[in-house]
């Protein structure tokens, strides 16, 4: 299994939201965030056909957040929570980001207020 690491790799992060850009996909995300499923029980809550709702499971598993293992006539899938968590890390990076651009504007206003008081 190959770790990926999104950091760097724009078009992994793409395939990951675009797969999470879908209601039904990240339904099944959450779902197997509490463990492992087999499609038929992923597919239960849905109003698709079975091929329909394999498109979405294909979309998660191009995308690196979910990945199956056929046992007989029995796929069960699980969660890729290092794919998850590159996502995360990415996120945890533009929340930093932007935190410091609100501080240093708090900042600025704050001098600028300043300036005004002295005038």
């Amino acid at each position: 299994m190959i770790l990926r690491h999104m950091e760097n790799k724009s078009e992994e992060l793409d395939a990951v939201f675009h797969a999470l850009g879908d209601p039904t996909r990240r339904a099944v995300v959450q779902r197997l965030v509490k463990g492992d499923a087999t499609v038929s029980d992923l597919a239960a809550p849905f109003d698709m056909g079975l091929p329909a709702f394999m498109k979405h499971l294909g979309v998660l598993q191009d995308a690196g957040l979910v990945a199956s293992e056929k046992n007989g006539r029995t796929r069960t899938c699980r969660i890729q929570s290092e794919t998850l968590a590159s996502a995360e890390r990415w996120f945890e990076e533009q929340r930093a980001f932007w935190s410091g651009r609100y501080e240093g504007l708090d900042e600025l206003l704050a001098s600028l207020g300043e300036d005004d008081d002295e005038t």
